[in-house]
């Protein structure tokens, strides 16, 4: 009789976990078909194996013959899963209290057998609050427990909103987590346009008050805009922030791009410091042009577009964040095939800015060569990798592969933590 095992079956989301089969005939084959409900959408994914001499299946010593991944890969039943539907979908419920359930189905010939894998994003005691204060607009989890803790402020990139399952995982690992929207959300502008940095003092301001970090560790987080601006608030607010970690970053100011309020266009100013916009990387630049991206075949790379802006120094120096400001470690993650803007080479020259003004604290980078612009999450679905434009209907691509893609969202978390780790000692 086939038996499935998960181990552990019920865990953080960021927990790796084994999943094996026993009970098969020799050399049987055996299908492993996978079910999760994702705020309201079903997500599946399949696969066939070959049972060993003694009828057994270890995913992570064995690959599948066939089905929607190839590979070793202890969880590749869940990075590889796909909806049915069209469009993109968010991979967590609503209510992150919710655990994510998969039910994993084992067959073979007539038997058949069911197990649960269930991931959380919130350790028991970790609170939600709520944060609408001073025109601040965010989600604050704290970390369970009496005792001090460090803090992170998380901010998301060009799709906008609230980054709360960040914040959540951080706060289940001992973190104090500020999710800090700053457009795209109720209470806030619809665009990233004239966005000022004034905003993003007042929510570290905030969050030192309202948490009382351990050492006054404060550092931010930040993904492609996010992490654009995360470099640009540590050299701009050097002794407000403790550490910067950036997800495929930018080392240049750039305009609004995408998420751009139409009337100021794409090429407009995304921020603003004292009232006046920042020079970004567009302004006067010889070479820039999306021509490369608006008549590109699809799906569309928005990199190859950013690509002709690197050809005007000038305008690379006048743009430049001077990273350099910063006051503390600063982590670096990149994907060598990122399709939104050239990560590893901004990453590149973050690094050797630094280490070319000796920077006094750790500088660490973690490019995944063939990995794309969404590096996220650990051991969740990585196959949402192309998206039509909401108007147009445009096909644009992030780039990478969901395996490669998968391996960097499962590497990055972890290398995060070991730079948090070591940065709060």
């Amino acid at each position: 009789m086939l038996q499935i095992s998960v181990e552990p079956a019920v865990a953080l989301i960021d927990v790796e976990r084994r999943i094996t089969i026993s009970g098969a005939k020799p050399q049987a084959k055996v299908t492993l078909k996978t079910q999760t409900k994702r705020a309201g959408h079903d997500w599946t994914s399949e696969a066939v194996f070959e049972a060993d001499a003694q009828g057994a299946i270890d995913l992570t010593r064995d690959a599948p013959v066939s089905g929607t991944y190839q590979g070793v890969s202890a969880m590749g039943l869940i990075w590889s899963q796909n909806h049915s539907e069209q469009g993109m979908f968010p991979l967590f419920h609503p209510d992150l209290s919710r655990a994510l359930e998969t039910t994993i189905t084992a067959s073979s010939g007539d038997d058949s057998s069911d197990a649960l894998l269930v991931q959380t994003l919130m350790t028991e005691g970790v609170i939600r609050e709520e944060v609408r204060v001073n025109g601040l607009v965010g989600t604050l989890y704290r970390a369970a427990g009496s005792e001090a803790r460090p803090a992170v402020m998380i901010m998301n990139g060009s799709g906008g909103g609230v980054n709360e399952p960040r914040a959540a995982l951080y706060a289940s690992r001992g973190y104090h987590a500020l999710a800090l929207g700053y457009f795209g959300a109720e209470g806030l502008p619809k665009y990233i346009s004239n966005t000022p940095l004034e905003y993003f003092e007042k929510g570290l301001d905030w969050l030192r008050d309202a948490v009382k970090p351990k050492d006054d560790f404060v550092a931010i987080s930040g993904q492609s805009r996010g992490g654009e601006l995360v470099l640009l608030l540590g050299a701009t607010y050097p002794q407000k922030v403790s550490a910067v970690i950036g997800y495929v970053p930018s080392a240049f100011v750039h305009g609004g791009q995408a998420a751009a309020d139409p009337a100021l266009g794409r090429d407009g100013p995304c921020w603003l410091y004292q009232g006046k916009p920042l020079t970004h990387i567009w302004d006067n630049n010889r070479f820039a042009s999306w021509k490369p991206y608006d008549d590109g075949t699809q799906p569309r790379r928005n990199s190859a577009a950013m690509r002709t802006a690197l050809a005007d120094p000038e305008a690379m120096r006048k743009a430049r964040i001077p990273v350099e400001k910063i006051a503390g470690p600063v982590m670096l993650i990149s994907g060598g095939d990122d399709g939104a803007w050239p990560s590893d080479y901004y990453s590149l020259l973050v690094q050797s800015s630094l280490l070319a003004a000796k920077h006094a604290f750790p500088v660490a980078w973690y490019n995944h060569p063939q990995a794309g612009h969404s590096i996220l999450f650990p051991y969740v679905p990585a196959t949402q990798i192309v998206h039509a434009h909401p108007v147009n209907g445009n096909l644009t691509t992030m780039g990478g592969e969901a395996d490669v893609n998968a391996q960097a969202n499962a590497a990055s978390w972890q290398a995060v933590l070991q730079f948090l780790s070591q940065a709060t000692v």
